[in-house]
């Protein structure tokens, strides 16, 4: 059952890759997101010519995520059209970690058709967190 989630998921954001906007590094991304709730979310990356002001999908698919009210990412997938799936940036990572630390992620690219399937757990063993009493 994952498997055909993992699926449609690379489907969602085979769908808006061409929505990225990538005029610097020319490496375009889409994420689409499935939460504990069934739902789905999408984002591209989207950069600007400040560099440090440039979005990633995966955040841009979360941040979607949490303004419609859903809080628990099971899986994450991002999709690229460069050679080889792309892993998520560090932010990404620990943006990701706030909201489930044992989210999978799917990487895959649409260039080689490779697929890599992990568990965040392994991407960031230990994210930045807060205690809240």
């Amino acid at each position: 059952m994952q498997q055909d989630k993992i699926q449609e998921l690379i489907r969602k954001a085979e769908e808006i890759l061409p929505n990225s906007y990538a005029p610097y590094s020319g490496i375009h991304v889409a994420s689409a997101i499935l939460t504990d709730k069934g739902n789905i979310y999408q984002g591209v990356n989207i950069e600007n010519a400040s560099l440090g002001l440039t979005m990633c999908a995966e955040r841009t698919a979360i941040f979607n995520m949490v303004t419609h009210g859903d809080r628990k990412p099971i899986i994450v997938a991002i999709v690229t059209d460069y050679e080889e799936p792309i892993p998520p940036c560090g932010a990404c990572r620990q943006v990701i970690a706030e909201f489930n630390p044992e989210a999978t992620i799917a990487m895959y690219s649409t260039k080689s058709k490779k697929l890599v399937i992990t568990n965040l757990k392994q991407l960031l063993p230990t994210p930045f967190k807060i205690k809240q009493e």
